[in-house]
């Protein structure tokens, strides 16, 4: 079984975010500190996978080939930088598909746990969105922080008006792993129960 699993989403996270949608390579830039935060997390022993909505190619706005191009630069990049991706799952459905995968569904969590046999309890969540956290939620998953990078403090309004907190607000994926790091809270805690 997989312990230790930091899951991350993509866009907002670790690159900057588009309300145009990252459709070419030239449009996806890394967030300043990103890569630095994936080798530390690499470096530390913790197995780092993202988990991102992508529906720009059903909408027509890119080729299915052009997304795995910028994934493959992506994992590319992070591993020139001393970081490992170990894997990247995607929902390519549009909101209005009613798919199990899309966020906040937790079907991309699950299909990670089927392939790799990951201990949900040892687990983190980071994302920028209200549905990153739910989708972590969702699914069990141990510790949930939320970066304020991206849509991070629209996040974090959206759920201060419903009294609901991640575990962890951090300014942005650097500071994230920092509370990782020093809290090392994975792996220590009692498994948290899927939201019904």
């Amino acid at each position: 079984m997989l312990h230790k699993v930091v899951f991350l989403d993509r866009d907002g996270v670790i690159n900057r975010d588009s309300p145009d949608y990252i459709k070419r390579l030239e449009e996806f830039e890394f967030l300043p500190g990103s890569l630095e935060a994936l080798r530390r997390l690499t470096e530390r022993g913790f197995t780092c996978m993202v988990i991102t909505n992508q529906s720009a190619p059903a909408r027509g706005l890119m080729t299915p080939e052009a997304l795995a191009a910028i994934h493959r630069r992506l994992c590319a990049d992070v591993a020139a930088a001393g970081g490992r991706i170990l894997d990247i799952f995607t929902c390519p459905h549009l909101p209005a598909d009613g798919c199990s995968c899309r966020k906040p569904q937790p079907g991309l969590l699950y299909a990670a746990q089927r392939k790799y046999g990951i201990d949900f309890s040892s687990a983190a969540m980071i994302g920028d969105s209200a549905k990153d956290i739910e989708c972590a939620l969702n699914a069990g998953v141990h510790t949930t922080v939320l970066v304020q990078t991206g849509n991070g403090e629209k996040a974090a309004r959206e759920f201060s008006a419903r009294g609901l907190c991640p575990d962890f607000i951090a300014q942005d994926l650097n500071r994230a792993v920092d509370w990782i790091v020093k809290t090392d809270s994975l792996g220590k805690g009692t498994p948290r129960p899927a939201a019904s």
